[in-house]
């Protein structure tokens, strides 16, 4: 749980598309392709010369720039401190609750400047919506990542993801809801909190769009969703409160719509004080996944193209497994037998197969809650 407010979307799909603005057009000419001797522009590290001419390379740099990362997010503090320790880099962490607006900006405002970003983890519709400001980049795994959850040409591939899920204090709340059906019963009244502004925030667009599939929606029609929300509102079940670690673990927000690995990962953090269950509600599937992506202008290109390959090695999937996230390779790496099994056992249930929409439904999705939302829930 965090206050990160990251818009994502589904496999193929786009929330909103990332305002337009200048930047530098990099390439061997600019200051990042000079300072890496031609990483700049390597779309694999077998172009240029191997994975070993590419450690060797990253760690001639020293440094890579990451931003938006919080370290409790999907165990991104892990990632970034193995990552560091194994290759003897340093990583800048910049404004770790940023959002991928903020990131797509900092990229833009930062051009060719040692303090931009070098790699992004975004929603898939600011990676989809801005892949001129990226350097395409196949890592070795490349092959075992599905064809739908990346760029054919490597300008962003998924990461991880997961499901919208109910999280609930058992302490305060004595039958805890299980699906979205549940949430609409009195006995939750001003208990129920959506993680963010859903016109804003990736997790609760997603609650919304889950919430119409549970109501008659469709991917083609979310407004069940923003009706469903708005029933909520008026009966005073949805409580208008962002929650954060210290509003659930005070009671502020006893129930919360948020992504699975999210709210397991949670639940870890209280366990000594109150039982958070978490339950990914079978009437309203949604999953999403988030987006990985290399700046054009990297100030550090050869740092960022080995930060891929270790989000993408099975230790660094196994590392976003242990936070409770799914990993895109998780497929193939439980297959091959490289995935760890407790951890994989320890992720929340799931009955059923979740939707995933289309980019022309997630714009249309995303403009019926933005004309609506304010005036349904008011």
């Amino acid at each position: 749980m965090t206050a990160r407010r990251v818009l994502v979307a589904a496999i193929g799909a786009a929330l909103a598309l990332s305002a337009a603005g200048c930047v530098s057009s990099g390439g061997s000419d600019s200051p990042a392709a000079e300072g890496g001797t031609g990483w700049a522009t390597a779309a694999s590290a077998q172009a240029r010369g191997g994975f070993d001419a590419l450690v060797a390379a990253a760690k001639a740099e020293g440094q890579l720039n990451v931003i938006a990362l919080p370290p409790d997010w999907a165990n991104y503090g892990a990632i970034i401190k193995t990552f560091g320790d194994k290759y003897g880099i340093k990583v800048n962490s910049a404004n770790p609750e940023g959002s991928s607006q903020d990131e797509i900006n900092a990229v833009q405002q930062l051009g060719t400047q040692d303090r931009a970003p070098d790699v992004l983890d975004l929603g898939q519709s600011f990676a989809t919506g801005n892949t001129p400001l990226f350097a395409p980049y196949q890592v070795q795994t490349w092959d075992s990542i599905p064809d739908g959850n990346k760029d054919a040409g490597g300008a962003w591939v998924n990461d991880y993801g997961g499901f919208m899920s109910i999280g609930c204090n058992a302490k305060l709340v004595p039958t805890c809801p299980a699906t979205f059906a549940d949430l609409a019963k009195p006995e939750y009244a001003g208990k129920v909190a959506l993680n963010g502004d859903p016109t804003q925030a990736a997790a609760a667009f997603a609650g919304v769009w889950a919430g119409a599939l549970a109501n008659g929606g469709s991917l083609d029609d979310i407004a069940p969703g923003v009706e469903y929300w708005g029933k909520l509102a008026k009966s005073g079940n949805l409580l208008k409160v962002d929650p954060t670690p210290a509003t659930i673990e005070s009671g502020q927000t006893p129930i919360v719509l948020d992504w699975d690995y999210l709210n397991v990962a949670q639940a870890d953090k209280v366990k000594a004080s109150f039982e958070w269950k978490v339950a990914v509600p079978s009437d309203g599937l949604f999953a999403q996944y988030y987006t990985q992506a290399i700046n054009k202008n990297a100030p550090h290109p050869a740092a960022a193209r080995l930060w891929q390959e270790f989000l993408y090695s099975d230790e660094g999937q196994n590392l976003w497994l242990a936070g409770k996230a799914r990993p895109v390779r998780l497929d193939a790496m439980t297959q091959a037998g490289t995935v760890d099994k407790d951890l994989a056992a320890a992720l929340p249930p799931v009955s059923g197969q979740p939707e995933f929409p289309t980019q022309a439904q997630t714009d249309a999705a995303q403009k019926v809650v933005a004309e609506g939302w304010s005036g349904a829930t008011a």
